[in-house]
């Protein structure tokens, strides 16, 4: 029945989400939260191993969840659940290309999608920070703890580097080497 349901639930994510992995976060934490599959703090887990290996975000996190609650065969189930209506819509639409070049339906449904990846993702940004940043809750003591202002300046540090365009590995590489000398240095990992 898990498989099935895996299936199901990751098939559903990948036909009702458009602009890539950071898109599907919402749905992805809705459901494995309704599933109770996981709890909040190892989702957040699971997005940051899933950005930190090779592969398409949703397609990593379906393979987590998949193989945490079904073993291989779970992993298989939402694997394949999640790319399969993305391919089919590849395939249609490789098919029917030049016929859709130009339209302007297309285009209009296009525009009309841009802004609601954009809002996908803010709330993807703002769930994962809340719960990276305030897992227990909103405490104004929170900014006296070391721990907080070394996740923040890790954060910030990032998005700097992001913004001068330096290299997504080099920024994994250099906020693993920070969390793991901070982690060691505070004895918070």
């Amino acid at each position: 029945m898990i498989l099935i349901e895996l299936f199901l639930t990751f098939l559903k994510i990948g036909a009702f989400t458009f602009g890539g992995g950071y898109a599907m976060l919402p749905l992805i934490q809705s459901e494995v939260e309704r599933h109770q599959w996981l709890t909040q703090e190892e989702l957040v887990n699971f997005i940051a191993v899933s950005e930190s290996t090779p592969g398409p975000l949703a397609v990593n996190m379906a393979t987590f969840v998949g193989i945490r609650t079904g073993g291989i065969l779970g992993a298989l189930c939402a694997t394949f659940g999640v790319i399969l209506p993305s391919f089919i819509i590849i395939l249609i639409v490789a098919k029917c290309f030049e016929k859709f070049r130009k339209s302007k339906a297309v285009s209009g449904i296009m525009n009309g999608l841009k802004p609601a990846v954009i809002g996908m993702i803010a709330s993807s940004f703002l769930s994962v920070g809340i719960t990276v940043f305030f897992s227990d809750g909103f405490k104004t003591d929170i900014f006296s703890e070391i721990q907080f202002w070394i996740s923040f300046s890790i954060f910030l540090l990032s998005t700097i580097l992001a913004f001068k365009k330096v290299h997504p590995i080099a920024i994994i590489v250099l906020s693993a080497v920070i969390g793991i000398i901070a982690g060691y240095g505070f004895n918070f990992a």
